[in-house]
């Protein structure tokens, strides 16, 4: 009889979520739904608010990445001020998303997969987190919390708060960086790169025990959406928006941030809070389960659609990764989302140590003042987890009279979904289920690190029921997880 596995809550990301598996009456997987049952609601309680207030605001609706939400908000209000960012306040602002970077994919690596991948996907769950990770490895384990730690440092001396700091403003930044502080991130890098290295190592020597999960977790065709410099180099920052298919051809070479709902829209399905975000010319298709217009956003999508990283030890990466791809086609496994952040780490360290040489950095220039002079701002930014869009519309006094945000996870909505379908597909079947089987599915969840809230999640381990039910609604199996 046909059944349901329920996975609920997803752990080992940020928010909360739960999957359900999808069983026909031979006990084969037929679909796999990620349900994100959140609401937030930002876009409708913002509106009333003044446009300066929007970065402070919006950097809380999320503890991991608020420097991602906090500068994409800021770009926004700069738009609808029409003012130009002095360039040290711009270069500050590059400076704390690097941070980000190297606190946000830190975190990803280290804390949140590193137990599926160096325990072992179904090991045992008591000790696969990242205290387990910590008693099997303490020097690993310590070099992981120091370089997130780096971050998190670098964007508190700063902002003056290494979480939701009220620092970026329209037109610019609210504070300099000091010399001394210059001194400290440069002492700090050389352990940076060096655990950098050593995780990029790590992953490259055991790549042939992953053959499976590489050919099954999430491998498939899609497009890629992302931004790239003008002349098509990796960018997180500014940039255009560029539209990769799953061949390798640029469909879209190049769009102003401003123009960016001529090529995307949303759809909504009843059983998730999150929209289900497509490329609009090839469009949503006619519910039968394949989407024309699916893509990738993120770590992935970024490292395909650029024509190099720009800096010399990415670049090296960039080329090893690329290796990766099929017949000379993108990088099409989600599984490679590990290396492809690992890639982007080092490519923020770089440039961080680009920034901390760079003298303009410490000039005292950094904000220019404005009022309204455009009803439409847009920002749009590449944080840790994928493409990022701020679009606010004000009136003649600056009060907002609408607001639309798509967040990273968002545009990644449709590939999750098919992702845990995929390694349902390849590892379920039956009436038995086991809590290991299940953490692969969530693992396919945690390639993507989704951020579904604003709330960070506490050291230790969440507790996780699964169930399976027959037609009837009898319970055939159960384990549950304190």
């Amino acid at each position: 009889m046909a059944q349901t596995i329920h996975i609920e809550p997803v752990t080992r990301i940020e928010g909360h979520a739960k999957i359900a598996v999808h069983l026909d009456d031979a006990g084969q997987v037929i679909d796999a739904k990620f349900h994100v049952v959140e609401f937030r609601g930002f876009e409708k309680f913002c509106v009333g608010r003044t446009f300066p207030e929007m970065p402070g605001i919006t950097m809380r609706i999320c503890g991991i990445c608020p420097v991602s939400h906090m500068l994409a908000s800021a770009k926004a209000c700069d738009a609808i001020q029409g003012t130009k960012v002095p360039v040290t306040a711009q270069k500050l602002r590059r400076l704390i998303n690097h941070a980000q970077y190297t606190q946000s994919h830190a975190l990803s690596f280290f804390h949140l997969s590193a137990p599926d991948l160096i325990l072992g996907m179904e090991s045992d769950p008591a000790t696969r987190n990242v205290i387990g990770l910590i008693l099997a490895n303490p020097a690993l384990g310590r070099k992981a919390i120091r370089l997130r730690q780096f971050g998190q440092d670098i964007i508190r001396m700063v902002t003056g708060k290494s979480v939701h700091p009220a620092w970026a403003t329209p037109g610019g930044v609210r504070t300099c960086l000091l010399p001394s502080q210059i001194d400290e991130i440069k002492a700090r890098l050389p352990e940076a790169f060096e655990t950098t290295e050593i995780a990029l190592n790590w992953l490259k020597d055991n790549y042939g025990s992953f053959t499976r999960e590489v050919e099954t977790y999430g491998d498939f065709p899609s497009l890629f959406i992302g931004l790239v410099t003008p002349d098509g180099g990796l960018e997180h920052y500014d940039g255009l928006l560029r539209v990769m298919d799953a061949d390798g051809r640029i469909i879209e070479k190049g769009l102003a941030n401003d123009r960016w709902t001529e090529i995307i829209d949303e759809a909504v399905e009843p059983w998730s809070y999150l929209k289900f975000p497509y490329y609009k010319p090839l469009g949503y298709g006619n519910g039968n389960g394949s989407v024309p217009g699916m893509y990738r956003v993120g770590p992935i999508a970024r490292l395909n659609i650029c024509d190099y990283a720009g800096t010399p030890r990415a670049e090296r990466e960039l080329r090893n990764f690329r290796r990766l791809g099929k017949d000379g086609k993108p990088v099409s496994s989600s599984f490679h989302a590990h290396y492809a952040r690992l890639i982007e780490l080092l490519f923020s360290l770089e440039r961080i140590e680009e920034l901390v040489n760079d003298p303009q950095i410490c000039d005292t220039h950094i904000r220019s003042q404005g009022g309204v002079n455009e009803l439409r701002g847009v920002g749009v930014m590449e944080a840790p987890r994928g493409t990022l869009f701020h679009e606010y519309h004000v009136d003649e006094t600056g009060i907002l009279t609408g607001v639309n945000l798509l967040v990273a996870t968002g545009n990644n909505n449709l590939a999750m979904n098919k992702t845990i379908t995929q390694i349902a597909k390849a590892y379920m079947s039956g009436n038995k289920v086991t809590e290991g089987l299940c953490n692969r599915v969530e693992h396919g969840i945690r390639l993507y690190d989704p951020c579904l809230s604003c709330s960070t999640h506490a050291v230790g381990q969440m507790p996780m029921q699964i169930q399976v039910f027959d037609a009837s609604g009898a319970l055939v199996d159960e384990q549950v997880r304190d």
